[in-house]
């Protein structure tokens, strides 16, 4: 099951049924079973104290994941820092609901196993994304 929770934060572009069976199918595409997610979301001082606090980390950041995945079931938090989402859209161009479904997806991707600390990793985690996010559809459409 995926849940949203907002930290003193609205996402108002945000489709909680559509994103919940969108990443579900994500995760059954890489062969794992949706468990409890919670895509927490929340402002850059609440990141930026979560990240100092828990990974000794001294800046912003777009998402923390914590993973609680036991096999081949995911199950995590995703704690993700609205402020990134739309500053890291406006620099890349792009509007603020696809760099939120990008920023939702890497972290579920994270709770399937895929890292990012290297080069190999990054670009594998960055086609996984674009992947996915070429089978989201809106309702729109």
């Amino acid at each position: 099951m995926i849940s949203f929770e907002f930290i003193d934060v609205e996402v108002p572009e945000l489709s909680s049924e559509l994103f919940s069976f969108w990443l579900s199918n994500v995760a059954l595409e890489e062969s794992k079973l949706p468990g409890e997610i919670a895509l927490i979301f929340c402002s850059d001082e609440h990141l930026l104290a979560m990240n100092q606090q828990y990974l000794d980390h001294d800046y912003y950041t777009d998402i923390i994941t914590f993973d609680y995945s036991e096999d081949a079931e995911i199950s995590g938090d995703l704690f993700i820092s609205i402020d990134r989402v739309y500053d890291n859209a406006s620099e890349n161009t792009i509007t603020r609901e696809v760099e939120l479904r990008r920023v939702c997806v890497h972290g579920v991707l994270h709770l399937c196993g895929y890292g990012d600390k290297s080069d190999n990793e990054s670009r594998l985690m960055r086609a996984k994304e674009d992947y996915y996010l070429d089978k989201y559809v809106s309702r729109e459409t």
